[in-house]
């Protein structure tokens, strides 16, 4: 067994049960801790603890992937107000390609504008900037809030459609549901068909669900956040799990292949592991209400922060539906000799009045407060994301931090949109499951960033303004306007950077650039590359720097004249994408390299074919996207490019959703896709994107076998003797349908042939 029953915590949460592992008794239930009642065993392939939003995230992959999975949440409802609002751009980006983005873009507040407050010379606010709240061109999508709320309920939406459509069971959130113990058996935890994993889960009654709240606002009924605020101390699982085992029927015993826990900042699967947040806290409390304000301060409706002189500092946050969020420094709220604030002192009124002094003169009042709650500013990171790559913990559960920031929602959602693909690719024979000590490497790393950046920003925004340039105790306002700036640019979500790994073929040091634990130091692999080497790859592409996102730009289809974003044609559906920038393809050189290309991907061995299922079609598991720089009315999809880049289908005819011109489109102008990725029109060059759109690996269209290399490295290719039973499945169907390819091709060949 493995260190989660070797150290203590075998029963999930160390004392909560007296259990040993899931088979013990403690004294109180009977036999097997049932009342004597067997508890019904089950098998699944990725079971997901919590489903707020990086759960709901890790659930929506499995759905997209048609992965077995379930996912539990202790609460019996979702939540209907408060907690995380902001949207920064990437994950906008991530939404687009779930299929979900236009729902929130239209229902959301967008943000254009942020606003700077500060003490003049007689200490009074005076606005003393304004700067764009995104930085302009970073994205096709600025930085919006909307309630989180909404946002999992399209994730809920998305993942049954999704999971109907891919596979005989539908994903849904299992409610009332709270995890009792936690298992390792480390002697399969290397074998890809075994269940390694054993969790013993408890169903709650409805009023053990159910969160008690305290007293809420005195002018309205507003939803009280503090159940969720890091201020609680004391958890409540250990009574419900002691109330919850005197019923008979209430345990199930579930075997998983995966487990990802999602569950908060008080995570019952990290404390299950054995591990632990490292980090501190801090003397700062802010409090934050959701409310329609009524006020006469000018910037309302902008994102602010407010610097006073003497009573602390508050953000301003303009939501929809005339909702205004404030985040109000509590000067008054001082933690206790052991670091804890009383949380029986705040109430919304408290943080009111705080409000209120920091506005001043400007007038501030409310009729309407739809959520409260407050918290003490933090910065923890995890020192392990997961247990044998077999139970993995994201969001919350391994980093917590300030909220001002409006960075929680975002890192913890795109902590499992890195995970989830890889685990799902996994359990389908596509990866070798080495890939999956990369989300260690990469992700908290970014949580290690995301500490560094907000410890330094929470202490700006936290200081007293400084009276004057010998003030050394004061903050330099200045030096908080850059904090911002770059604050800005962290929080779009685009200065995410991957490091080497089986999974990024970039040169540098693969430790410094992972996590810089023993685990990144150990993801070396052949796919390390030579500074000069990955040098010269780079600069075929200068604007697709390998282990950032894929920006987006305009292209026009071959086929039809219509405008696409590139990042439209990115779906979050599991597959790796190789971009072939095919350069300007009516030149019989260029053409000449893209035609030897195309043949050695095309070829019963090359690696696409041997990936991909003889009975599924030739993108199902590598898409291939094809970007020409020739003008696009000279240019012909079924004369000029070779059939491996737009397949046929003997039912369906040829596929024209794989090829685009970098040319001026109609209606919407010019995208300009060559020169803002930093590609030669001439030469061209090829990309391959993880399935998470990140870019993998860039190379010259000479470069098959270096290309094929990095997909031998992370993919479970058959063997090339293996492959060809595969390749004559292959031939036999194009042999079918290459009659009706000659007969289409007629149409388009020149009188002159």
């Amino acid at each position: 067994m493995s260190a989660a029953t070797t150290n203590g915590r075998a029963n999930g949460i160390s004392g909560i049960n007296g259990t040993n592992g899931i088979n013990g008794t403690n004294g109180t239930n009977g036999t097997n801790g049932t009342n004597g009642v067997k508890p019904k065993e089950s098998k699944v392939d990725v079971l997901i603890v919590g489903a707020g939003p990086a759960g709901l995230m890790a659930a929506a992959w499995m759905a997209h992937c048609g992965i077995s999975a379930r996912i539990v949440e202790k609460r019996n409802t979702k939540i209907f107000t408060g907690q995380a609002d902001g949207l920064n751009s990437r994950t906008i980006e991530i939404f687009d390609s779930l299929g979900f983005s236009d729902r929130v873009w239209k229902e959301s507040n967008h943000m254009q504008e942020i606003c700077m407050w500060n003490p003049n010379a007689e200490g009074v606010i005076h606005r003393s900037d304004r700067i764009p709240d995104t930085v302009v061109g970073i994205s096709r999508y600025q930085q919006c809030v909307l309630n989180q709320s909404r946002i999992e309920r399209w994730f809920i939406d998305n993942i049954k459609k999704y999971s109907s459509k891919n596979s005989n069971n539908a994903i849904s959130v299992e409610r009332g549901i709270l995890p009792e113990s936690l298992v390792i058996d480390e002697s399969k935890v290397e074998d890809d068909d075994a269940y390694p994993v054993t969790v013993a889960l408890r169903t709650l009654t409805e009023e053990e669900a159910t969160p008690v709240q305290a007293a809420t606002a005195s002018k309205s009924a507003a939803s009280d956040g503090l159940f969720r605020s890091n201020l609680v101390q004391d958890d409540d699982e250990a009574d419900l799990l002691r109330k919850s085992q005197s019923r008979p029927g209430t345990k199930e015993i579930v075997h998983a292949k995966y487990v990802i826990g999602c569950d908060g900042a008080r995570s019952w699967t990290r404390r299950a592991l054995g591990l632990e947040l490292e980090g501190e806290a801090t003397d700062y409390i802010w409090g934050v209400m959701d409310i329609i304000p009524i006020t006469d301060f000018p910037d309302i409706r902008h994102r602010c922060a407010v610097h006073s002189a003497e009573n602390g500092s508050l953000m301003v946050i303009p939501r929809e539906n005339r909702i205004v969020r404030l985040y109000i420094q509590l000067k008054e709220v001082v933690p206790d000799a052991s670091g804890r604030a009383d949380r029986s002192k705040i109430t919304p009124d408290l943080i009111f009045r705080a409000a209120q002094k920091i506005l001043a003169p400007y007038k501030l009042d409310y009729e309407y407060c739809d959520w409260w709650t407050a918290y003490q500013i933090g910065q923890r990171v995890g020192n392990s994301y997961d247990v044998h790559n077999r139970v993995f913990l994201a969001g919350d559960a391994v980093h917590t931090h300030s909220p001002k920031a409006g960075q929680g929602m975002n890192v913890s959602m795109q902590d499992t949109f890195n995970l989830g693909w890889k685990v799902a690719l996994v359990l389908k024979g596509i990866c070798k499951r080495e890939i999956l000590a990369t989300y260690q490497s990469e992700r908290r790393r970014i949580a290690q960033d995301l500490i560094e950046f907000d410890h330094k920003f929470s202490r700006l925004f936290s200081g007293r303004p400084a009276k004057d340039l010998v003030d050394a105790e004061g903050i330099d306002m200045e030096e908080f306007k850059r904090a911002f700036m770059r604050g800005n640019l962290f929080a779009s979500g685009m200065q995410v950077d991957y490091g080497p790994s089986n999974l990024v073929v970039k040169s540098g040091n693969w430790r410094e650039l992972g996590d810089r634990s023993e685990k990144s130091a150990k993801l070396l692999t052949k796919a390390k590359i030579a500074d000069d080497k990955f040098a010269k790859k780079q600069a075929l592409a200068t604007g697709i720097p390998v282990g950032k996102r894929l920006a987006s730009f305009k292209v026009v289809s071959q086929a039809d004249a219509r405008p696409w974003h590139l990042q439209e044609r990115l779906k979050s559906d599991g597959r790796f994408r190789i971009v072939l920038f095919a350069g300007k393809i009516l030149s019989p050189q260029q053409k000449a390299r893209v035609d030897r290309f195309c043949a050695k991907l095309d070829a019963p061995e090359s690696f696409l074919r041997r990936i991909t299922p003889a009975d599924k079609a030739i993108d199902s598991v590598i898409d291939v996207l094809t970007i020409h720089a020739s003008p696009r009315k000279d240019t012909e999809l079924l004369r000029d490019f070779p059939d491996i880049l737009h397949p046929f289908d003997q039912h369906l005819g040829w596929d024209y959703t794989k090829v685009y011109a970098d040319d001026v489109s109609y209606h919407e102008g010019f995208g300009n896709a060559y020169k803002n990725y930093g590609v030669d029109k001439e030469k061209g060059c090829v990309v391959v994107l993880r399935p998470d759109h990140y870019v993998a690996w860039v190379g010259d269209i000479d470069d098959f076998e270096d290309m094929e290399s990095y997909f031998e490295g992370c993919m479970r290719l058959p063997a090339v003797s293996a492959a060809q039973d595969v390749g004559i499945v292959v031939e036999t169907v194009s042999s079918v349908a290459n009659k009706a390819v000659a007969q289409v091709r007629v149409s388009v060949r020149p009188v002159s042939e």
